[in-house]
C-alpha cells in the first residue's frame, strides 16, 4: 500500500502529521501547550474519546514511532476520512477544556491545520513575520508554493546565508523538484 505524510513542526513542540493511503486520510494535531497534551499528567494517557470510533485501518498510525514519543501518540487533535466517507470524523464524546482566554482560538491545537484552507503564501510570510521576526520574500514564498523548481535564486531570497547545495539533499528527499538552470 502506498502511503504518502505531510508532517509540520514549528520547532517549538507544536506539530501536525496528515497521512494519505489508499484506505483515506489521517491526520493528528499536537499542541504542546494544549490542556490536552497526554503529558498533563504522569499517565501520559490520551485524551479521553479522541481516537473513539477510529476506523482500524487508521490504527498503525496510532502507533507509529514518527508520530509517538516514548510509545505515546503525541495528539491532541485527530480527524480522519477513509475513501468512500462523505464527511471528516473526529473521536465521539470528546469534552473540551474551557477556554483560557482569546488568545486561545482551539483548545486542542486544531486551529494549526489552518494554514492548509488560508492563502498559503500570505499566512506564511505573516508567520515568519511574526515567528522568526524575519520577513521573507513573498514571490520566492509562492515559487516553493506553486511547486516550481527551486532555483539559487529563490533559496536566497528566503535565507541569503543559504545556498541550493546546502538544501539539495533534503529537497530531493522530499521529492520537491530543482532547477537544473540554477
Amino acid at each position: 500500500m502506498n502511503v504518502y505524510a505531510a508532517l509540520m513542526s514549528n520547532g517549538s513542540g507544536d506539530e501536525y502529521s496528515i497521512v494519505f493511503s489508499e484506505v483515506g486520510v489521517f491526520i493528528r494535531v499536537f499542541d504542546h501547550e494544549s490542556e490536552m497534551t497526554p503529558y498533563a499528567d504522569n499517565d501520559h494517557e490520551l485524551w479521553p474519546g479522541l481516537l473513539d470510533g477510529l476506523p482500524p485501518q487508521f490504527l498503525p498510525y496510532v502507533s507509529e514511532p514518527a508520530f509517538c514519543n516514548e510509545g505515546v501518540l503525541d495528539a491532541t487533535a485527530a480527524l480522519w476520512r477513509r475513501i468512500d466517507d462523505d464527511r471528516w470524523h473526529v473521536g465521539r464524546g470528546i469534552t473540551f477544556p474551557p477556554s483560557r482566554g482569546s488568545y486561545d482560538t482551539s483548545p486542542d491545537g486544531a486551529e494549526r491545520l489552518a494554514i492548509l484552507a488560508d492563502d498559503t503564501v500570505d499566512r506564511y510570510v505573516d508567520f515568519a513575520r511574526g515567528y522568526h521576526e524575519i520577513e521573507v520574500d513573498r514571490s520566492a514564498v509562492a515559487h516553493v508554493v506553486a511547486m516550481r523548481p527551486l532555483t539559487e535564486a529563490v533559496v536566497q531570497a528566503l535565507d541569503s546565508d543559504a545556498a541550493l547545495t546546502d538544501v539539495g539533499d533534503a529537497v530531493t528527499g522530499i521529492g520537491y523538484p530543482i532547477s537544473r538552470h540554477t
